[in-house]
């Protein structure tokens, strides 16, 4: 499963908001989509990279679930 905390762990480190990733060209139904923990497209990461500065390990990571 893709998860979508290491985003809102670099705004935090970032000092960046919802408020003001939307500013800077985000949509919110996308910002809002990610909050929920839905799919969101490679052109929507890029994105986030590009407006962040930042990695894309920066913004999602790979949670395996429990094998037991």
């Amino acid at each position: 499963m893709i998860s979508y905390e290491p985003l809102f762990r670099t705004m935090r480190e970032k000092g960046i908001t919802s408020y003001r990733l939307n500013k800077m060209g985000f949509p919110m139904t996308n910002y809002h989509s990610m909050r929920k923990g839905k799919h969101v497209s490679t052109h929507t990461l890029d994105a986030l990279c590009i407006l962040l500065d930042c990695e894309i390990s920066d913004v999602i990571e790979i949670v395996h679930p429990d094998k037991n």
